[in-house]
């Protein structure tokens, strides 16, 4: 398979929040909480945030439990996140929801990507949803697609439940056998596209400043007009 150059920018896109931001918002909110119980979602959310200079939380640390996450959409499961976290803290809340999807899975494993990695016993393996997703590509036999796209959806969610969304999604391809000890859940088999390294085997700071949560991340905060000093 040809490739173009590997430093150009990986094919995505980023889509701004649908519907304008409510009145009287600012960005950035302070304090702020990181609406995440994932323990490497929270340190790259922390890297991400650090930089404002407003004082951070996560909803662990707060001790704000998980919600339940029913909806089909990843906006509609990172909306949840976030409302519930900003509801339970009286502060504002960023949430993310994310994945891989795969057309040639009919968009498998989609908003179900943590699915795919639980145990018997509740416990998530990413390792194991990377055997399943194998092996259920395999069925698919020879000459099927490994085109994919990993999506990410950012909400930001005001106590009273008022909540703003954006996406961000980076084209590329799955690969076996996994590849790099840099990046978490699907990672090691997504090589974005235009690059030669999937998303685990890149340097995490080149990751940091384009992957799709940077992108949603991007989209969401320029709709919203800066913040007073």
């Amino acid at each position: 398979m040809s490739r173009s150059d590997a430093s150009s920018r990986p094919q995505g896109r980023a889509e701004a929040a649908r519907t304008p931001p409510p009145a009287g918002w600012t960005w950035p909110p302070s304090p702020l909480v990181i609406a995440s119980h994932n323990a490497g979602k929270v340190r790259e959310m922390y890297a991400l945030l650090a930089p404002l200079g407003v004082p951070l939380h996560d909803a662990a640390s707060l001790g704000v439990p998980a919600p339940d996450e029913p909806g089909d959409s990843f906006e509609e499961n990172a909306a949840i996140k976030a409302r519930a976290v900003a509801a339970a803290s009286g502060w504002f809340a960023l949430a993310d929801d994310s994945g891989v999807v795969v057309p040639a899975l009919g968009g498998a494993p989609g908003v179900h990507t943590a699915r795919w990695a639980e145990r018997a016993d509740g416990r998530r393996d990413f390792a194991l949803a990377i055997e399943r997703l194998h092996r259920a590509f395999e069925r698919l036999g020879p000459g099927a697609d490994p085109r994919c796209a990993y999506v990410c959806a950012l909400s930001l969610a005001a106590p009273d439940g008022r909540v703003l969304t954006a996406r961000g999604e980076v084209a590329g391809r799955l690969v076996w056998p996994p590849r790099g000890h840099l990046g978490s859940g699907l990672e090691p088999i997504f090589e974005p596209a235009g690059g030669d390294k999937t998303y685990a085997e890149l340097d995490p700071g080149a990751k940091a400043r384009d992957n799709p949560r940077a992108r949603a991340y991007a989209a969401l905060t320029q709709t919203l007009p800066p913040r007073s000093p």
